[in-house]
């Protein structure tokens, strides 16, 4: 049996403590994030395909049909897991643009807002508008947070680099080219949020992963039985 105290001790002693701490704690941030992306990944392919979104875009099939709560259910979901997932990668990777923060932040709150205010643009043509210029603000925002964030993860990691910048074209010539080929429909806004989930989640499987492993060589780097020291790295020593 794993003893605990004297493990602590051990840690303690040689300095590894708050390393060992810090490591489980990247652990939970990365499973939590992941799982809230999958989740919003999850919502936005089954509410998206409610109704053909080769027709109906999204706004459509939460003011046309008796979806309306789940179209909010969807924003909210959507808006908070991208959000929280962004500002996770920026503290991970320790990116100070204040500004970004604010324009994640207040992303979420404008998709929020597009999906509460009605889009019917006969009976309701201000909030219709108002709808319009929220979504458009909120992709706005996506952009001027993600791709400067980018760019910075390209510096700092010139291996991915390449990747990066494929994911950004796909995410963003990918939104534009139904829109312009097919007219206004749901498939832009569905591959919209499908991709920029999935690329969130490709960050963070990636970003957390590099910063774990880095970790990981600190804390085992003096270590002469490994299979030992790998269990200390997942041990909860503060749980009684």
């Amino acid at each position: 049996m794993i003893d605990k105290a004297q493990i602590k001790e051990e840690l303690i002693r040689n300095n590894l403590y708050d390393l060992q701490r810090d490591l489980l704690k990247q652990r939970r941030i990365r499973i939590f994030v992941m799982s809230i992306l999958l989740a919003a990944l999850l919502l936005t392919v089954v509410y998206g395909t409610l109704e053909n979104p080769f027709i109906y875009t999204f706004s459509n099939i939460g003011n046309f049909f008796d979806y309306r709560a789940l179209f909010i259910v969807w924003a909210i979901v959507s808006g908070v897991a991208i959000q929280v997932s962004i500002q996770a990668l920026f503290r991970l990777e320790e990116y100070q643009a204040k500004a970004r923060y604010t324009f994640a932040a207040l992303s979420s709150v404008f998709l929020i807002l597009t999906a509460i205010i009605p889009a019917l643009k006969d009976i309701y043509p201000f909030w219709h508008f108002l709808h319009t210029a929220f979504a458009v603000i909120y992709a706005l925002f996506i952009l001027i947070t993600l791709v400067p964030f980018v760019n910075w993860v390209s510096r700092e990691n010139p291996r991915l680099k390449l990747v990066l910048q494929i994911w950004m074209i796909v995410i963003w010539i990918g939104s534009l080219l139904p829109l312009i080929i097919l007219g206004k429909s749901g498939l832009f806004e569905l591959w919209f949020f499908v991709t920029v989930i999935m690329f969130m989640l490709y960050l963070s499987m990636i970003l957390f992963e590099e910063k774990i492993v880095k970790m990981s060589v600190a804390f085992l780097k003096d270590e002469t039985n490994l299979n030992e020291a790998i269990e200390k790295i997942f041990i909860n020593l503060d749980k009684k």
